[in-house]
């Protein structure tokens, strides 16, 4: 016997302290991963991106439903046949939603909002439509239903990426 008193359960576990660690009671392992990584874009998407940088949009058509998509994909997703009819579709569009981003991605307050928006493009089957950032609007003059027009990266500085096109701006 011990005439140590037995400390309170405690349901949540056993809390470390620093000098736990500092005293090697609890065992650690230092270790510097090297993640090196590369990403595939696969075949719709990379021939999309592709396609961005020569300034079009193409969209892939489903022989079954009728529908043509952006992004493109290699199946539909409601009757599962392949997609591969390639098709361009235009780079204006219809407001489906958007919002009124007043924080950006990395929680800095802006003082003008960003816009983005889910775009349905011209020549698609809704629901498909592409998210984007809107730009050269008045924030309160945003609404669904509104239409809009890419304005795209000068041609020598695009790279392939949706970042070819800035924004989409009102028409």
């Amino acid at each position: 016997m011990t005439d140590q008193p037995t400390p309170p359960f405690n349901p949540r576990g056993t809390p470390i302290e620093l000098n736990d660690i500092r005293e090697g009671r609890v065992l650690t392992v230092t270790w510097d991963p090297r993640a090196e990584y590369a990403w595939d874009t696969g075949v719709a998407i990379g021939r999309y991106l592709a396609e961005l940088k020569n300034g079009r949009i193409l969209g892939v058509h489903c022989r079954n439903c009728r529908r043509t998509v952006v992004p493109p994909r290699i199946f539909c997703e409601l009757c599962f046949r392949p997609m591969d009819d390639w098709v361009p579709v235009q780079d204006t569009g219809t407001v489906n939603t958007f919002s009124l981003a007043h924080v950006s991605w990395d929680v800095r307050r802006l003082e003008q909002p960003e816009i983005p928006a889910v775009i349905d493009l011209d020549g698609t089957h809704p629901p498909c439509g592409i998210l984007h950032l809107l730009g050269e609007v008045d924030p309160q003059a945003v609404h669904t239903g509104m239409r809009v027009q890419a304005v795209w990266k000068p041609p020598h500085e695009r790279e392939g990426a949706i970042t070819d096109i800035l924004y989409f701006r009102p028409i």
